[in-house]
């Protein structure tokens, strides 16, 4: 992958808006005002942390075993309790330059660089290894059964050994298109499984254990006459529930499939590069544009639709309890009724982007934003 047009099209599609012939009229238009809503959940911050902003990168925080962790663009990671926001510690990682969020998993935590490392501290903050692998960190390494897993900008899944950082097994895919977006599509790793999206459309589940390719399918065909109208790419994380694996991809679809034999169980065009969760129930997605839809898990037919956060550039969406959380650009915090897609709460944090999910933490959810502040916030009908 050519690093400078990654960069250059995550640039023009910046903000969620849509490539091809609508996006000069969407581009026009201003994101939608926050309208007054009746709230029926309490939503308070129980305490803040603070680490440094981000520039491009998009962090994420981990929680494990009572601690939340996070990191911030100079590497430096903080541990906090998650009954009170007591900092616990701050150590720097030993990455000069912090690509992606935080892992963490067997007592160890896992932060990637822009430079291709990989730095394992342990759960007091101590320096455990550290490892280079081929190119920039993508997302969040995942902490799973023995092991550290990342991806890198060049198509390549590593499994590293936990204790060690010792190379397990790679994972590379063909050379990637010549035009794609910026993203930070982390793993998911489930059941000893590693699911990750790519930027030719297609999405590949491999064995944790050795790396081997379990299914490789195809979320969305390339379509379109010019090059910019032929990006497809899954550009998030899949979501995961029972026995069936779905993924999102941008100027693509919604396809959910069969996790073991890969065979499709249904497809839907929604256009999305931030994400999707889901339930036993539904499949919740946020489109390009900022509609959060809910799909029948079933056969994708359409539950609800909230247009409200139209060009807010809404982020990744996380289903916890009886809400879908996401985020906005200017760090509101909306809560959407997972029965009909109504607004249930909203809470301010410090008015800078919030672009990653909400991780679920006892008694409510953490959020990260841009500007490097770590929100705990707690709801209660």
């Amino acid at each position: 992958m050519n690093r400078a047009r990654r960069v250059a099209l995550g640039a023009l599609l910046g903000g969620g808006v849509v490539a091809g012939c609508g996006t000069r009229r969407i581009a026009a238009e201003r994101p939608a005002e926050l309208q007054p809503i009746k709230a029926r959940l309490n939503l308070r911050v129980l305490w803040q942390g603070r680490v440094a902003a981000a520039a491009r990168e998009v962090f994420t925080p981990a929680f494990e075993d009572g601690q939340v962790y996070a990191i911030g663009g100079d590497g430096a990671v903080s541990a906090h309790a998650v009954s009170d926001g007591r900092l616990l510690w701050r150590q720097p990682s030993g990455i000069k330059r912090a690509s992606a969020g935080i892992g963490a998993g067997d007592g160890r935590v896992a932060a990637g660089g822009l430079d291709g490392e990989i730095a394992v501290l342990t759960r007091e903050g101590k320096p455990a290894w550290q490892a280079s692998i081929s190119s920039e960190v993508l997302a969040a390494p995942v902490i799973d059964a023995g092991l550290v897993i990342a991806r890198t900008t060049d198509g390549r899944i590593f499994g590293l050994e936990a204790d060690s950082g010792r190379r397990r097994w790679v994972y590379q895919r063909p050379a990637s298109p010549s035009l794609a977006l910026r993203s930070h599509a982390a793993l998911t790793v489930v059941r000893g499984a590693v699911f990750a999206g790519f930027p030719n459309g297609r999405l590949v589940g491999l064995d944790a254990r050795t790396g081997a390719v379990g299914i490789d399918v195809a979320v969305a065909l390339p379509r379109g006459a010019t090059e910019l109208e032929r990006v497809v790419e899954v550009a998030s994380a899949p979501a995961f529930e029972g026995s069936q694996v779905c993924a999102v991809a941008f100027q693509g679809r919604v396809a959910c499939f069969d996790a073991k034999r890969g065979s499709l169980d249904w497809g839907r065009d929604i256009s999305s590069s931030v994400g999707l969760d889901m339930d036993a129930r539904a499949v919740y997605v946020v489109d390009d544009v900022g509609a959060v839809h809910a799909l029948d898990r079933a056969g994708g037919a359409s539950l609800w639709r909230q247009a409200a956060l139209r060009l807010r550039s809404v982020g990744a969406p996380r289903r916890i309890g009886s809400v879908l959380v996401v985020g906005d650009y200017q760090g509101q915090v909306h809560l959407i009724d997972i029965e009909d897609g109504s607004f249930a709460g909203r809470i301010a944090t410090d008015g800078t982007a919030i672009v990653t999910a909400a991780l679920p933490v006892p008694g409510g959810f953490i959020v990260q934003t841009r500007g490097g502040g770590v929100y705990a916030i707690g709801l209660a009908a």
